[in-house]
């Protein structure tokens, strides 16, 4: 029995309605890391193929992608273990020596630098905010063993996803398109869906690059050659690149840690820092327009947008997906010819 053209757009818009639930289901049941983690693999082995093939013909090549990408990722997590125990030791060492002789300084010293009408609603010493700090970790340490257990849960949460997005990759490389109507829908929604990963994730980590490098630019190269150097700039670095993986909320983060290390010094290096961030700042806003806005053909502010109404709603995991979501939105939109 052949479908009619109204049937297929049945088909369609119930496939419509199965991709919004389970879009919603990851998001209620706290599942966007394990779905994050499956796009990644799945685009990396997608890239991969087609370079492996050059030399081993045949679908071989994908398992032996997904065998490499499996490498790397163990080898990486090993990596990271290892690079952030050697971190810990050389750059921070006893947590409390590093409150004392690194962290505490800092903020006294960038609390003497801002104005009279600000430290006047702040703490006196942020001695004195350790302390209101203290007071707060004890009266909420249930819920901090709780964030414990769910950084557990989000690990395993990422190596499940991890080795699903093996399988789907695998699978994916084992036919042709599905021939049934629904399952053909559906296969559509889903590489719409990783289309609007890759586009986002890879153009945010370019983003993120280009911030991170004009960081340390200025952390490492400009201000040491005027003399100055600001407590934990290799911290501040890196942490510019993590955080810079969040589009526009994660510039804002890195600026604040900054400038409160520049405050540190003096209130001029407080204020350069601040000057450069700006610019920096107004540079992602240009990055976002050119490179995310450019791959989903939206602009900054329907990114910011997206996300202030997903992490109202949905909290952090909100705050990640709502990028991936909004340009998924938008494909599908557009693939209709709605916008």
């Amino acid at each position: 029995m052949v479908s009619t053209p109204g049937d297929s757009r049945l088909i369609r818009l119930a496939t419509y309605v199965l991709a919004a639930l389970a879009l919603w289901g990851v998001l209620m049941l706290h599942l966007i890391s394990a779905l994050l983690a499956g796009l990644l693999v799945y685009e990396v082995v997608e890239a991969l193929t087609p370079l492996i093939r050059r030399v081993v013909p045949g679908e071989r090549a994908r398992v032996i992608a997904v065998g490499f990408v499996a490498i790397v990722v163990v080898g990486a997590l090993i990596l990271i273990v290892v690079a952030a125990l050697g971190f810990y030791r050389r750059d921070i060492g006893d947590p409390q020596e590093l409150w004392d002789s690194k962290l505490l300084p800092l903020f006294d010293k960038a609390h003497e630098q801002l104005p009279a009408w600000l430290t006047s609603r702040l703490p006196d010493t942020f001695g004195d905010f350790r302390e209101r700090g203290m007071g707060w970790a004890h009266e909420h340490a249930g819920d901090l063993k709780l964030m414990g257990t769910t950084a557990a849960r989000v690990f395993a949460h990422i190596l499940i996803g991890l080795v699903l997005g093996a399988i789907v990759a695998i699978s994916h490389g084992s036919g042709g398109r599905p021939a049934r109507p629904l399952s053909f829908e559906l296969s559509t929604r889903a590489m719409r869906l990783a289309e609007a990963f890759h586009n986002i994730i890879f153009a945010q980590l370019k983003i993120s690059a280009i911030n991170t490098a004009l960081a340390a630019l200025f952390l490492l190269v400009a201000l040491p050659i005027f003399g100055i150097s600001v407590p934990l700039a290799k911290t501040l670095v890196i942490l510019t690149f993590v955080v810079g993986l969040l589009p526009v909320v994660g510039n804002l983060i890195s600026n604040v840690l900054i400038t409160i290390a520049g405050l540190s010094v003096s209130l001029w290096v407080g204020v350069a820092a601040l000057g450069f961030l700006i610019v920096v700042h107004k540079l992602e806003y240009f990055l976002n327009a050119k490179i995310v806005g450019g791959q989903i053909r939206a602009r900054t502010w329907e990114l910011l947008i997206a996300m202030l109404v997903f992490e109202a709603a949905f909290g952090l995991g909100g705050l990640v997906a709502a990028p991936i979501y909004y340009a998924y939105l938008k494909s599908e939109l557009e693939a209709e010819e709605l916008i």
